[in-house]
């Protein structure tokens, strides 16, 4: 961790037992414990949800649940999550990790591949929507999920900073890096949106659908 990220950590709110669950458990049962929102992030989501009071919250890719958790505390009492994630794998820790977190309630976890799921989704309406999953389908994502928000709602993106890898020159050939890439250009260049690139940890995008 750079001395940056170790200061910003120790000078913010820090996480609740159950979200300290949930980031061990990443630790020890997957290989990929970097895709973890962490704590910084993690109580920026719970802030903005907090501030934004959505009703109806899509989110595109649970990993292991650490950001919906998140999202969860900060949903007004009325409000709800849907949460996307493709790795059928990772349910029993999801769901034990929302109950422990004492918002297995407030989230319904649908699995299996975004994009149909999205399909079967989209005559719902939402005031937040949270993209977090296959970097290389962001634009997809965004397409599909844009008339699923309503006006003066947002969208918000995960890592669209990617490492410094989206201002190279040549731009890297990778689909990962393309997909973020494009997906910035396309929101960059939207009349219908307004957005701004926060440098939270790998980059929040912030979407503000006009009304």
């Amino acid at each position: 961790m750079e001395a940056s990220d170790r200061y910003i950590r120790e000078h913010s709110s820090g996480q609740t037992e159950a979200l300290a669950w949930i980031e061990r458990q990443t630790n020890i049962r997957t290989n990929h414990a970097r895709m973890l929102s962490g704590a910084v992030q993690g109580r920026f989501l719970t802030m903005l949800t907090e501030m934004i009071r959505p009703a109806r919250v899509l989110e595109i890719g649970t990993f292991t649940g650490y950001s919906a958790v998140c999202i969860a505390y900060g949903l007004p009492e009325d409000g709800h999550l849907d949460t996307l994630e493709i790795n059928d794998e990772l349910e029993d820790l999801i769901l034990e990790g929302f109950d422990r977190a004492g918002v297995s309630d407030k989230i319904s976890l649908l699995i299996g591949d975004a994009k149909k799921t999205l399909e079967r989704l989209k005559s719902g309406q939402y005031d937040m929507v949270y993209i977090d999953a296959n970097k290389r389908e962001y634009p997809e994502y965004y397409d599909l999920v844009f008339d699923m928000v309503r006006p003066g709602g947002y969208i918000l993106a995960d890592n669209v900073l990617w490492d410094g890898k989206v201002w190279l020159n040549p731009l890297p050939q990778d689909k990962q890096t393309q997909g973020i890439a494009a997906f910035n250009s396309i929101v960059a260049r939207d009349p219908r949106v307004e957005s701004v690139i926060l440098p939270v940890r790998d980059g929040l995008n912030l979407i503000r659908k006009k009304p």
